[in-house]
C-alpha cells in the first residue's frame, strides 16, 4: 500500500491502508465493471482449456489442458487441498487457459497426513510418467499448503527430516518421494494445526461432551482467552500423546488407533478466531513487499489487511463446530508444540513452534529450496502468513507478493471494497498473470525464456 509504511493504518470498519488522502486512493481505482466482469472468468474458459478424469490409482484426478498446443503445457502443476474437493478449484482453469498443463486431485479423507503425502506422490509420479510433461510443480492453497510443504520437505530431506518432531510415527512408503521442480504457496494458512489452535473455545471443560463453562474466558479480554485456548491445545496434544503411547505398546482399546471427538475446535468456521472480529490482528506486515494493485500496477511498502471484520457468536455450537478424527490423525496433521507466551499479534504470531511437526507451511519451508512462490490476498486474513513463509524459506529463488482487496479465493472481496470504499479490480485476472509470469522466467522447456522462443510440446491427451 501507499503511505510510509510507519503510519499506522487508521481504522475505518476494519483497517484501511494509510493512502495520503483519497484522491491519491482513486487513482488506483477502475471502473466497477471490471469487477462485475470477473466473475464471468470461468465461464469463458471453458473455450480455452479440457478437463479430463484421469485414474491415480489411490484418488481420482482432473486434468485439465490447453486447447491450442503451447509449450507451457509441458509444465505440469499438481492442485490439491488438504480436505477439499478441488477438482474444480478456480486455479485450475485461470492456470491452463494461459497455457499450463493442471492435474486437480482429491485429498485421502483421513486424518493421517501419511496418506495425504500419497495421494500426492501418485500425482507426482502421473505426471513425470507422460512424455509431455518435463516440469511438475505443486500448489498448494489454504490448507493445501501445508500437505504440498510436507510432501516437499520429506521429498527432498527423507526421513532425517522427522527429527525432532512432536510425531514421527511415519511408515516407510514415505521414504524416496520424487521431488518437484518448483513450489507454488496461495494464501497459505499458517498451518492446519495452528488454525486449529486459533479455532478452540476455551470455554469447553469435558472433552467427552463438550460442555461449555459460562465463561471465564471472552471475547472482551482477548489476552486470556488466548491463554484459555493454548492451555487447552496443550492439554489435548498431551492427551493424544499419552494415549498413542498406549496404542504402541498394545494397552489401547484398540490395536492401531483410537476415536477422537474434539468439540469446539472446527477450523473451517469462525468460531473463536479472534482476528476474525479484531482486524489489528494480523493487521500489517512486518516488512515491506510488492502490491498488485487493481489496475495492475505493482507498488512496494508495508502491505495491511483490507479485510473486513466479522464477529462469530460468543458460544460454540456443539455438532457443527465439532472435529471428529482419531489419535494418530489429529497427532499428525494438528499437533505441534505451543508455549506459554502464545499470542495473536498485529504482524503474525508468538510462541508457537512451527517446526514441531509437519503440520505448517512456516515449518516445513525450511526444508526446501526450490524455487519457490508466495503470494497473500489482503482481503483475507491467512494473508500474512505468506510473509512469515517467505522470511524461513531457504530456497535462492524465491518471490513474495500481495495481491490487493482479494479474498482466501482469490476473487476480489465485496465485504472488503464496501468497508473501505474501494474497487480492487479484476484480482483473478491480477493474480494469474503475475503467475503466469514468473512461471514462465522459471520453467520453459530449455529453461530459456520466454515459452514462445522454445518447441512447441504437443499435447497428449489422457
Amino acid at each position: 500500500m501507499r503511505g510510509s509504511g510507519n503510519d499506522p493504518a487508521p481504522v475505518f470498519c476494519g483497517v484501511v491502508p494509510p493512502y495520503r488522502d483519497k484522491t491519491e486512493m482513486m487513482k488506483k481505482i477502475p471502473l466497477l465493471l471490471v469487477s462485475c466482469l470477473s466473475g464471468l472468468t470461468a465461464l469463458q474458459a471453458q473455450n480455452d482449456y479440457t478437463a479430463a478424469y484421469v485414474d491415480l490409482g489411490r484418488q481420482s484426478g482432473v486434468l485439465y489442458q490447453p486447447v491450442r498446443e503451447t509449450p507451457k503445457a509441458g509444465i505440469g502443476i499438481i492442485v490439491m487441498h488438504s480436505h477439499q474437493d478441488y477438482l474444480n478449484f478456480i486455479a485450475n482453469a485461470e492456470l491452463a487457459k494461459r497455457g499450463y498443463t493442471v492435474l486437480a486431485t482429491l485429498p485421502d479423507q483421513t486424518e493421517l497426513l501419511e496418506n495425504k503425502l500419497l495421494n500426492i506422490k501418485n500425482a507426482v509420479d502421473y505426471l513425470r510418467s507422460r512424455e509431455d510433461i518435463n516440469r511438475v510443480l505443486l500448489l498448494g492453497h489454504s490448507g493445501g499448503a501445508t500437505v504440498m510443504t510436507a510432501y516437499e520437505y520429506l521429498a527432498e530431506n527423507g526421513r532425517k527430516g522427522l527429527e525432532g518432531k512432536l510425531y514421527r510415527d511415519y511408515s516407510s512408503r514415505i521414504d524416496n518421494l520424487p521431488e518437484a521442480d518448483g513450489i507454488l504457496l496461495f494464501d497459505a494458512n499458517p498451518g492446519l494445526s495452528t488454525v486449529m489452535l486459533n479455532s478452540l473455545d476455551p470455554n469447553v471443560t469435558d472433552e467427552s461432551t463438550g460442555f461449555q463453562a459460562e465463561g471465564p474466558y471472552s471475547y472482551d479480554n482477548e489476552r486470556e482467552y488466548m491463554r484459555g485456548q493454548q492451555a487447552r491445545y496443550n492439554r489435548l496434544v498431551k492427551s493424544a500423546l499419552e494415549r498413542l503411547q498406549l496404542i504402541q505398546a498394545g494397552k489401547g482399546r484398540f490395536a492401531d488407533d483410537e476415536p477422537l471427538v474434539i468439540p469446539g475446535s472446527n477450523s473451517i468456521r469462525f468460531y473463536n478466531k479472534l482476528y476474525s472480529s479484531n482486524t489489528s490482528l494480523l493487521h500489517h506486515t512486518k516488512g515491506v513487499w510488492p502490491l498488485i494493485h487493481a489496475d495492475g500496477s505493482v507498488t512496494t511498502d508495508t502491505v495491511y489487511s483490507v479485510r473486513a471484520p466479522f464477529r462469530p457468536s460468543d458460544r460454540t455450537e456443539l455438532l457443527s463446530a465439532a472435529q471428529s478424527m482419531t489419535v494418530r490423525g489429529f497427532l499428525s496433521s494438528f499437533a505441534m508444540t505451543v508455549d506459554d507466551d502464545y499470542e495473536v499479534l498485529p504482524d503474525g504470531f508468538r510462541g508457537i513452534r512451527f517446526d514441531s511437526n509437519l503440520t505448517s507451511p512456516i515449518g516445513n519451508i525450511e526444508g526446501i529450496r526450490i524455487p519457490s512462490l508466495f503470494m497473500g490476498m489482503t482481503g483475507s486474513y491467512e494473508y500474512l502468513t505468506s510473509e512469515a513463509i517467505y522470511n524461513h524459506s531457504p530456497a535462492k529463488d524465491k518471490t513474495l507478493v500481495f495481491v490487493e482487496g482479494a479474498g482466501h479465493m482469490f476473487v476480489a472481496d465485496k465485504q472488503a471494497e464496501a468497508c473501505n470504499q474501494a474497487d480492487y479490480g479484476d484480482t483473478v485476472k491480477n493474480m494469474f498473470d503475475y503467475a503466469d509470469h514468473w512461471l514462465e522466467e522459471r520453467f520453459c522447456p530449455g529453461g530459456t525464456p520466454p515459452c514462445k522462443e522454445t518447441p512447441i510440446v504437443s499435447i497428449t491427451k489422457p
